[in-house]
């Protein structure tokens, strides 16, 4: 019963997520010969500064599948829509329960640890899927293209991006044992997010252990090495976040 009323508190987070990710990844796909098309254009740019620096490095990465892929999947859409989803799965839970429904959550023959644990077990088994499907459908889709992606390299980044996002998902979650409403967690850990990319974006040596250069898998698609260290921060975070949010459960006065 506990699993069916987690799921049925964020079925419609994960449907939506799941069919915006895999429609986004097909639609990557299918446009890659059009990129191709225009890539003689991106030789004439003529930008200066960062910009232009960013285009260029956007069009020599695009001149291979495997590199657009990357570049314009794993760090671009995959990062921005699995930290806004990792969040809205991780929002909510007992204490946005209101009245009734937060009585009856409390009256059940269960600890608050374990309501707490599956409520976090759905969540993440959720964002396990979000992270793994568009990237088992990029692989799939590629042939029509004429290209052909990994599934070993997909399921590689899929995992670098579930271990990433479930800092931003345990982070949601703390926020919701904190605050009564939905809002408030999603906009702080939203916030959160913006502030720690432009921290990576913009501060020497950050970015080698950054949540987002593991979400994006960046040391597997330059080096063929999975970013050990930053996964280690990763799940440490997440376990940390996830302790206290239990702990301020279990000592709440309902």
């Amino acid at each position: 019963m506990l699993w069916y009323k987690a799921w049925l508190e964020t079925r419609w987070r994960f449907l939506i997520g799941l069919l915006m990710l895999v429609g986004s990844a097909i639609g990557l796909v299918m446009v890659y010969p059009r990129v191709l098309e225009l890539m003689p254009l991106a030789n004439n740019v003529d930008v200066g500064g960062e910009i232009g620096r960013r285009i260029r490095e956007a069009a020599e990465l695009s001149r291979d599948y495997r590199g657009y892929v990357w570049s314009q999947w794993f760090r671009q859409n995959l990062v921005e829509l699995g930290t806004l989803f990792a969040v809205l799965l991780g929002i909510g839970g007992l204490v946005a329960q209101r009245g009734d429904a937060a009585l009856f959550t409390l009256s059940l023959p269960v600890s608050r640890s374990q309501l707490v644990s599956v409520r976090v077990a759905v969540g993440l088994a959720e964002l396990f899927v979000l992270c793994v499907v568009p990237q088992i459908v990029i692989s799939l889709v590629s042939p029509a293209v004429g290209q052909s992606y990994p599934v070993g390299d997909a399921l590689v980044h899929a995992l670098c991006a579930f271990v990433a996002a479930t800092v931003f998902f345990s982070l949601a979650y703390l926020l919701s044992t904190v605050f009564s409403d939905v809002w408030r967690p999603l906009l702080i850990a939203l916030g959160f997010a913006l502030a720690l990319a432009c921290l990576e974006q913009f501060v020497d040596g950050a970015s080698r252990i950054g949540v987002f250069e593991v979400m994006s898998g960046a040391s597997y698609f330059r080096t063929g090495s999975l970013p050990w260290l930053g996964l280690f921060f990763s799940t440490a975070a997440s376990a940390a976040l996830l302790y206290a949010a239990a702990a301020n459960v279990a000592s709440r006065d309902f």
